[in-house]
């Protein structure tokens, strides 16, 4: 009896050991982002030294998917992508990254196209661009970031799936736009686990 008690206890005492072990693993191994975006986004080049992360605002939804990252040309007239192209269907809200002024709201081969030249930015100052979209500004009105500046035109994308073609340029530069984001819009905020044994305040 007393031999079966031990051999009971042993068990249990390896199960909480192997509890506590895995517990320890999953609260000390870096959180996952197992969103498209994410994986997308940490495939992209790197954010460009000299544009500030001054972005307070994805230009559709929250952590949009990224179809197609930033692919710079080897030259001016190079194959590449010029931009970021961002799933979003037909009719979504498309908001001003930062705030600007908006230095073109037309079409442009057929497709709507709002640029906004960033506040602050240097001269010539950083501009955002964004297509095809149905402008519900003008030019030289004032945007701030998060501003609606249109919805998202049901023809006109390159993509395969709908999207908006978002750019960056300084000049005649392209850059990635990307760049313009603080690494809490890129990858969303800290998040905690929570830790086994331990109420939650309030739960």
């Amino acid at each position: 009896m007393r031999q079966k008690r031990y051999e009971t206890a042993a068990r249990i005492s390896g199960r909480v050991i192997l509890l506590v072990l895995l517990t320890a693993t999953a609260l000390l191994a870096p959180v996952p982002d197992l969103t498209q975006t994410g994986a997308e986004v940490r495939a992209a080049p790197g954010a460009d030294p000299d544009v500030p992360r001054l972005g307070r605002a994805w230009p559709v939804g929250l952590r949009p998917p990224v179809l197609r990252t930033w692919e710079p040309p080897a030259t001016a007239y190079g194959r590449g992508h010029r931009g970021v192209d961002l799933a979003a269907p037909a009719g979504t809200p498309v908001r001003a990254v930062a705030a600007g002024r908006v230095s073109f709201a037309g079409r442009v081969a057929g497709r709507g196209v709002v640029s906004v030249e960033i506040t602050g930015t240097g001269d010539p100052p950083l501009r955002t661009t964004y297509e095809p979209v149905r402008a519900s500004v003008a030019k030289g009105d004032t945007v701030g970031a998060g501003d609606v500046v249109g919805v998202v035109e049901a023809a006109g994308s390159h993509c395969v799936a709908p999207c908006v073609h978002w750019g960056l340029r300084r000049g005649d530069a392209y850059l990635n736009p990307l760049s313009l984001l603080p690494p809490w819009l890129l990858h969303g905020p800290t998040r905690l686990l929570p830790v086994w044994g331990v109420r939650v305040p309030g739960g």
